[in-house]
């Protein structure tokens, strides 16, 4: 019989108490996947990250002591190897943009099945982000909305217009992937866009994270609006 791939580890990190019992019970009669430990706030968590070593880390945003974007930060600093998986009560939440940018690879909702919860972790695990290309493009309008209040305060002018440049080390169709992506676009959709098989698109996505350094295509939509490959354009 062939050996039955390890199952994924999870560390559970809220500050409520119930919250962290109902999504071990949840994940706990999932195929594949292990609830190794639980943490009360983002101190607590460091410290069982380093003991525990987790795949994934399921965690919440508002916490006390150290809340999850300082605790996600750290997380992503020491040990790159686990992913971090925001929890949190609305998809808007104003919190959301800012621990993607610190290295989270999506976010799930709390109100989410527990078929929902232990896919999202299985994609994570796997390498990919968890982030549907709709909210893709609501990260995108926060981003370049704070990008272009920077750009005003800094030039005393608003956003760019929308344009499109190159990155040294991308071939042009990379670039044309780069920009797709940053857009929201998922790969089935770039295939459509570029007239290249779904396979292709996804040898490209993956040598763009590769020459770039990046971890997942959130990562990889953020850097596209820092770098100007592509900008958003100006309202008037």
């Amino acid at each position: 019989m062939p050996e039955q791939p390890a199952p994924v580890r999870v560390l559970i990190v809220d500050d409520q108490a119930m919250v962290r019992e109902g999504f071990a019970f949840l994940l706990h009669a999932q195929a594949g996947i292990e609830v190794v430990g639980t943490a009360a706030d983002g101190c607590e968590a460091l410290d069982r990250v380093e003991e525990l070593r987790p795949d994934v880390v399921l965690m919440d945003v508002r916490m006390p002591e150290m809340d999850g974007l300082e605790a996600t930060a750290e997380i992503v600093a020491r040990t790159p190897d686990t992913r971090v998986l925001i929890l949190t009560t609305y998809d808007l939440d104003e919190y959301v943009y800012q621990a993607l940018c610190a290295g989270a690879s999506g976010f799930l909702l709390k109100d989410a099945s527990a078929g929902q919860l232990a896919e999202g972790i299985r994609v994570v695990a796997s390498g990919e982000s968890l982030l549907a290309p709709s909210a893709t493009r609501r990260l995108i309008t926060e981003f370049t909305r704070l990008a272009g209040m920077e750009t005003e305060a800094a030039a005393g002018t608003g956003p760019r217009p929308a344009a499109l440049t190159s990155l040294p080390g991308l071939t042009e169709r990379e670039t044309d992937v780069l920009a797709l992506i940053a857009q929201g676009y998922s790969n089935t959709e770039i295939s459509s866009h570029l007239f290249v098989t779904e396979s292709t698109v996804k040898s490209h996505v993956s040598k763009v994270l590769v020459k770039l350094g990046l971890r997942d295509r959130t990562q990889a939509a953020i850097y596209a609006y820092e770098t100007g490959v592509v900008v958003v354009a100006s309202p008037g």
